[in-house]
């Protein structure tokens, strides 16, 4: 295409092995034009485009130094790896990333042999590559195993667990901080790299080692006296002292724009006996783009976009809010109202729309970083206190805390209410990010109410009723997306917990919702109506407690009911089972039915597509309860029940 950008260097490079045929000379030029294309790629396609543009000298480093993928590459979270997979054999597809059948956003092992371990949470790479290391030295196979890891990533507590527990690795193990961030040590230039590059340098390391030698020979308080006063020495100059403590030997700050200063320094730790090594880069996440660099989340996630603009496509404006905004707003309500109200988010306050609540509430209003078990313990104590904790998290990264929902909110019955975005399917960013679980595992635990809206207006009423709750831990969840363009409350309203509604009345079929296919469902009704077959539809509104009088209503006055949810086996559908089991609502011949995701996880693609995929939309519906009915010889498209 005309306008992608001239890539000489770049278009002779299929494979890290033909990086490593460069000069180190050329290694800047190929860096240039990697994030030409990359910039390219993701204009056309959407994507992550700030924290790759952060990472393109590192990528070109490491595979230039390191024999990849037999030295094992593991970038944490995955979503900086588009310059990794331009070089590493998927250049013709990358810009089908984070589309229907195209590449995935993230790493990927299925994807390719350079993807060795699946990311898309964060703070997960030290341990697996701790795994690969500890793996390839009980095998005596050689290969060392590398771990990119951001300096948003290191605040979770499972990066210090996995670092703690690296020392048997050695020199196996490397793990690259990419710091763009956080200060550190902020970069000065050339004397951060000359420091870095002494560090790693054999003419450091060997007289470091021969000091050892020669203090492990003298009395016990002098040698822990030496030792301390060259570790300290240089974690003074450096920074590196809390990774020193933790048993790695340190090497930075280095500038992660330098490529050569890069290669230098990595080919000094490749080559190292010491480990395991910590090397930290200091990087500029957008780096290369104007735009990126100057916007606030530095374009970390961005739609099409004009490359020399940087204005993004976001579509005709004025549709119906966002849920996620519906919900900020709402919260901001509650928390006028009542200032025992505070508002929680690991890391994604901009994601959760508490980057608006936190403007309005600044003392009210915490995010913890990417910590969420921190989170959920952290609001138990607020609540345990007599505070009023919202803890907004994502559905699939709150499962990252379930042992702190069971054990530190359930069991102790503490009121901390759980808003969980991104429930159901959420498109592009594929299985990683769905929120399938949260019913499953939520709906088992004593003293939860757990609720998921229907709509825009319901969620407003939720977050009020959450706000109210103080008898136990609450939940509630919604989706990715736009809201219906329902006309908003003037007043939101308490619901009464355990109470679903109505939609409309009917006789023969009923349809019994739980969140957003509501809609799908009162499309179905229509549907079947033309058939003959008058149906009823109710909301739910609770997954927990069930309205066991509304559904005993509708299981005994209807021939088929089925239910319908966009989460996974083992959340709305089994409970109901459940319940008309235990009381033989079933034992008359009602047909019952549920609808769910089906038991797999789903490729990125988007959400309507995804939706059809997992049979949620309304003719799904339509042929689930004709389905029942002729499999008991009813012609139901005949319309015979009335």
């Amino acid at each position: 295409m005309s306008d992608r950008p001239e890539t000489p260097l770049l278009d002779q490079v299929h494979y890290p092995a033909d990086i490593r045929k460069l000069d180190k000379s050329q290694l800047q030029q190929l860096a240039d034009e990697l994030r030409a294309e990359m910039i390219s790629a993701v204009s056309q396609s959407g994507g992550h485009l700030g924290s790759g543009l952060g990472v393109v000298e590192l990528t070109i480093a490491v595979h230039y130094v390191f024999d990849t993928p037999n030295d094992i590459l593991i970038w944490d979270v995955g979503h900086q790896c588009y310059p990794h997979k331009i070089v590493t054999g998927r250049r013709d597809r990358i810009r089908t990333i984070r589309q229907g059948g195209g590449l995935s956003g993230f790493t990927k092992r299925a994807e390719s042999e350079y993807d060795p371990f699946g990311a898309a949470h964060s703070s997960t790479s030290i341990s697996a590559a701790l795994g690969f290391a500890i793996s390839n030295k009980l095998a005596n196979k050689p290969g060392r195993a590398i771990a990119v890891i951001g300096d948003g990533a290191m605040s979770a507590g499972m990066a210090y667990e996995a670092m703690n527990n690296a020392h048997e690795a050695g020199n196996r193990l490397i793990v690259i901080l990419n710091d763009n961030d956080m200060s550190i040590a902020p970069p000065v230039g050339s004397l951060r790299n000359s420091l870095a590059r002494l560090v790693s340098s054999d003419k450091y390391l060997g007289p470091r080692r021969l000091a050892q030698k020669l203090a492990r020979s003298m009395p016990e308080p002098l040698h822990r006296a030496a030792r301390k006063m060259e570790e300290y020495t240089r974690g003074w100059v450096t920074g590196g002292t809390l990774f020193e403590e933790l048993g790695f030997y340190y090497v930075g700050p280095v500038e992660g724009h330098n490529v050569e200063a890069l290669v230098e320094v990595l080919e000094n730790v490749r080559d190292a006996e010491e480990g395991p090594i910590l090397v930290h880069a200091v990087t500029r996440k957008g780096k290369g783009y104007a735009p990126a660099e100057n916007a606030a989340d530095k374009y970390h996630g961005v739609v099409k976009f004009d490359i020399v603009s940087g204005k993004q496509d976001k579509g005709p404006g004025g549709g119906p809010p966002a849920y996620t905004a519906v919900f900020a707003e709402a919260l901001k309500g509650e928390m006028a109202r009542d200032d025992k109200i505070v508002a929680i988010t690991a890391a994604m306050p901009s994601g959760t729309g508490l980057d608006k609540v936190e403007a309005a509430f600044p003392d009210r209003t915490f995010d913890v970083g990417i910590a969420e078990q921190h989170a959920v313990t952290f609001a138990g104590g607020l609540a345990a206190q007599g505070h009023r904790p919202f803890c907004a998290i994502y559905s699939t990264f709150l499962q990252r805390a379930y042992d702190q929902v069971v054990h530190d909110i359930a069991i102790q019955n503490l009121p901390v209410r759980f808003a969980m975005d991104r429930a159901g399917l959420v498109g592009a960013d594929g299985c990683t990010h769905a929120g399938s679980f949260d019913l499953a595992y939520l709906c088992t635990l004593p003293n939860f109410v757990v609720m998921a809206a229907a709509d825009e207006v319901e969620l407003v009423h939720m977050v009020h009723t959450m706000a109210l709750h103080d008898s136990g831990p609450i939940a509630l969840r919604y989706p990715r997306g736009n809201g219906r363009g329902l006309a908003m409350p003037s007043a939101p309203e308490e619901l009464e917990i355990g109470k679903g509604r109505i939609v409309r009345e009917g006789k023969a079929v009923a349809i019994l919702s739980l969140g957003t296919r509501l809609e799908e469902a009162e499309k179905a009704a229509d549907l079947l109506e033309a058939k003959g077959l008058s149906t009823t539809v109710a909301d739910l509104r609770f997954a927990k407690p069930l309205d066991e009088e509304l559904i005993r209503r509708l299981l005994t006055t209807h021939e088929v009911a089925v239910t319908v949810e966009e989460a996974s086996i083992g959340g709305l559908g089994a409970h109901v089972l459940t319940m008309a089991s235990d009381e033989g609502l079933i034992d008359a011949g009602l047909k019952l039915r549920t609808m769910r995701l089906p038991d797999i996880f789903q490729d990125q693609d988007s959400p309507a597509r995804q939706y059809d995929e997992a049979g949620l939309n309304a003719p799904h519906i339509v042929e689930t309860v004709l389905k029942a009915l002729r499999r008991n010889d009813v012609n139901a498209d005949a319309g015979a029940i009335a």
